[in-house]
């Protein structure tokens, strides 16, 4: 047994407050909550001991305690073996190194932390011994590297048990996730700041450490004769915010399969990093106040984004993973995204109409990250390409790994010579034969730091010191979540990509930009793979459903493929006839249809089509559950149709709602007698509902009684009971009919229906659609198919 000890560093200087005077010296205790977990293992305690060695000479003294939920017999070998394993901090020679190690031994010890009794009982030590030694508290540091979950009880405890006395510090450090979207993360700041005051708590995002993230605001203020003049929309082109990962999932899924790359990377560190390329330069970088102005302001000039702001992607065997680590059945399919990219754009005289991509992955070519920002070359070279003028113009904030290997900030020498090279800095002479972003190394100035450094050594240091601005408020953790939540929702049931990974993803992953509006390059893409998930590889299948045409994808390429199919139908229909009649249905499936047509089918021939409705509940037109309405809203009022080309069901005549003797079923004929040739419309889209019903026949339809009429009042089982719809006589005469049903719920019906030969009672409506002489095809998408 290894005993423990209290001991007292000597020599002079003093831990700074930021603008302040030098503290009183006196001791700092050390308290890791979670002190055995991974973490703690990899990087904590190496910060720590960083810390302790660069401050072994400022007259502090220090203790530090590794807490857990164990009892100590169990948890203080493994918390020995923790420590024994601490690398030398750099600089220090093995001897030196050796001595501090011994020190750092003696003074740590570790405490069981599950009762209040038992932080009440650590707080009374923490108390006592500099007591003991004559020395004041200097303040006392919680690093929770534990659940978020446990935050608010862990808080309370130290609120409750384990508060300093008048004139010491507390410092409380916390590790994300802080919430999953922005209720969550309100829950979780209203239930700290019971506990804990803002200037207590230290948000910690370890992307703000990395050395060149660190260095982005310095090297800004320090290049601002440079910068100030291009570092706007008028000579920007472009930011680019990466971080590739080539490793999976793997070992992380139970956390991972709840957050997804969003969450995990781009809701903080890519966020983070773009807040610090796009906010205002404090004129004072560690006054907390005037970054969080700053920061707050960035956050208030972001754009929302929308559903076609982003794509997402998830690599093939994601889905296996969670089935085997998370205990989950065969046929589960995630769709949690590993690969995420998204378009962000800010609404400011600065930066507006610069596209910034935040884009990031697991499984992919390389382990990268960095920012770029590259600026626009109004330079045309006719002959001499390779002129320093015609060459990109850009600046990388280069995090690491790829195929640099090391941190750097490289400037095109295209653009201006950086002014100095920061403190602990150097600049690279002499360069490999490599090209970057277009560009040999030796077209760069570039900087690095003369010794690389954890990140956690970075922010342990400054959390020691008092300095906040490299840590997350409560406000602009807010504001971050406000900006994030409603994208995230909007993908909730959106279907990734799906990718290879590595190598093998080729082009699937890249983006280009339509506007404002980001997509893959590549419509649709076939992932050829054997096994009985092969299904779930493809991106478009064709097979059979019931004995006709079947189109399968995920939801997003499944839409694609019938907006494409629909053009192609108008426009072999105005070739042949000068004409397009289309027949539409209502309800939420085709939503996406209608947004997808309006926003990239351009040369769709509108100014030749003629839009009908499938059915109508009886309501007025103007109201919100009215189908046309829905049609016009999401559709027509985006498109350059005629006026008298778009064709309601009169559900409402002499100022009544579907009154039989009023005979609006038998007007709306008649206009399809005299305008559809031989009422055979070129297109019925239907969709599905969960009993079986399509357009408004329900299984109490009295659908042999319709005869050969085209138009009928019907009746649904739920609200708005009246309805107007086309018979099967009138759908079955159409020369092409789709049917489009989406979504897992779906599932279950699809599986009966695959399973229904002859429905002679109908039970199924659906069951009765069979084109005459047209053609049927089901578009189903795979939570439909697969579940």
């Amino acid at each position: 047994m290894w005993k423990v000890v209290f001991a007292l560093t000597l020599l002079g200087g003093a831990c700074v407050r930021p603008g302040s005077a030098k503290e009183p010296k006196g001791h700092v205790s050390v308290v890791v909550v979670g002190a055995t977990g991974d973490l703690a293992r990899k990087y904590l305690w190496q910060g720590f001991f960083q810390l302790y060695a660069d401050q072994v000479s400022s007259g502090h003294s220090f203790s530090f305690y590794g807490g857990a939920l164990s009892d100590a017999e169990t948890a203080r070998p493994v918390l020995f073996e923790i420590l024994q394993g601490l690398a030398c901090p750099q600089g220090l020679s093995q001897d030196r190194c050796a001595i501090i190690r011994d020190q750092f031994l003696k003074l740590a010890e570790y405490r069981r932390l599950k009762t209040a009794e038992d932080y009440a009982a650590l707080s009374r030590e923490m108390g006592q011994r500099p007591t003991q030694e004559g020395l004041v508290e200097a303040g006392r540091l919680f690093y929770l590297s534990v659940p978020a979950f446990a935050y608010a009880d862990v808080a309370d405890k130290i609120n409750s048990t384990c508060r300093p006395p008048q004139g010491a510090w507390l410092r409380v450090v916390l590790e994300k996730p802080f919430g999953h979207d922005l209720d969550s993360a309100q829950v979780l700041a209203a239930q700290l700041e019971k506990s804990l005051k803002e200037e207590e708590m230290y948000r910690i995002d370890h992307y703000l450490g990395k050395q060149v993230v660190s260095q982005i605001l310095p090297f800004r203020k320090e290049n601002r004769m440079f910068l100030d003049p291009i570092w706007n929309r008028h000579h920007i082109d472009r930011i680019e915010i990466v971080l590739k990962e080539t490793l999976d999932a793997k070992g992380r899924t139970q956390f991972y399969d709840q957050y997804g790359v969003i969450r995990d990377v781009v809701q903080n560190h890519l966020t983070e990093v773009l807040v610090l390329l796009t906010m205002g330069v404090p004129a004072n970088r560690t006054s907390s106040q005037e970054g969080l102005s700053n920061k707050m302001a960035a956050f208030g000039a972001l754009q929302q984004l929308g559903r076609s702001s982003a794509v997402i992607g998830q690599y093939e065997a994601y889905s296996r993973e969670v089935q085997e680590e998370l205990n989950k059945t065969k046929d589960h399919v995630s769709l949690t995204p590993t690969f995420a990219g998204v378009m962000v754009h800010m609404d400011n005289s600065q930066f507006d109409g610069v596209p910034i991509f935040l884009i990031s992955g697991k499984m992919l070519d390389e382990r990268v990250g960095y920012a770029r920002v590259l600026f626009k070359n109004k330079v045309f070279c006719v002959q001499s390409p390779d002129d320093a003028h015609c060459k990109p113009r850009q600046i990388v904030f280069y995090f690491g790994h790829g195929d640099l290997k090391y941190p750097a900030i490289l400037v095109s020498k295209n653009l201006f010579r950086p002014a100095g090279v920061a403190q602990g800095w150097k600049e690279v002479m002499e360069h490999e034969d490599l090209r970057l972003f277009g560009l040999a190394l030796s077209d760069y100035h570039i900087h690095t730091p003369v010794a690389q450094r954890d990140a956690y050594h970075l922010l342990i240091a400054q959390i020691f010191q008092g300095r906040k601005d490299s840590f997350i408020s409560t406000e602009t953790l807010l504001a971050s979540w406000g900006f994030w939540t409603p994208l995230l929702a909007a993908l909730s049931h959106q279907p990734p990509r799906l990718y290879p990974g590595g190598a093998a993803n080729g082009n699937m992953l890249d983006l280009q930009a339509q506007g404002r509006e980001l997509a893959f390059v590549s419509e649709a893409v076939v992932i050829p793979q054997g096994g009985p998930g092969a299904a779930e590889s493809f991106q478009v299948m064709q097979g059979k459903f019931r004995s006709s045409d079947m189109v399968s994808a995920w939801a997003e390429e499944l839409v694609n493929r019938l907006a494409a199919d629909l053009q192609a139908a108008a426009e072999e229909a105005v070739r042949e006839g000068g004409q397009f009649h289309l027949a539409l249905s209502g309800g939420s499936s085709p939503l996406a249809l209608f947004q997808r047509l309006a926003q990239h089918h351009y040369a769709f021939p509108w100014r030749h089509t003629h839009v009908w409705t499938v059915d109508e509940r009886c309501v007025p037109l103007t109201e919100p559950g009215s189908n046309f309405r829905s049609l016009h809203d999401h559709l027509l009022q985006h498109v350059r149709l005629p006026y008298f080309n778009a064709h309601p069901m009169p559900v409402q005549l002499n100022q009544r709602l579907c009154v039989e003797e009023d005979g609006g079923p038998l007007v709306y004929e008649r206009d399809i007698a005299r305008l559809v040739n031989a009422s055979s419309f070129h297109f019925v889209l239907l969709g599905v509902g969960f009993d079986g019903h399509t357009a408004s026949l329900f299984q109490d339809t009295p659908l042999e009684a319709h005869g050969d009429r085209l138009v009928a009042l019907t009746e649904s089982p739920v609200k708005p009971h009246q309805r107007m719809s086309l018979t099967l006589n009138a759908i079955n005469r159409a020369q092409r009919v789709g049917v489009l049903v989406m979504g897992k719920g779906k599932h279950d019906l699809v599986t009966q229906l695959s399973r229904v030969k002859d429905d002679p009672k109908r039970r199924y409506p659906i069951t009765g659609v069979r084109p005459t002489a047209g053609k049927l095809v089901w578009y189903l998408d795979y939570d439909a198919l697969l579940g």
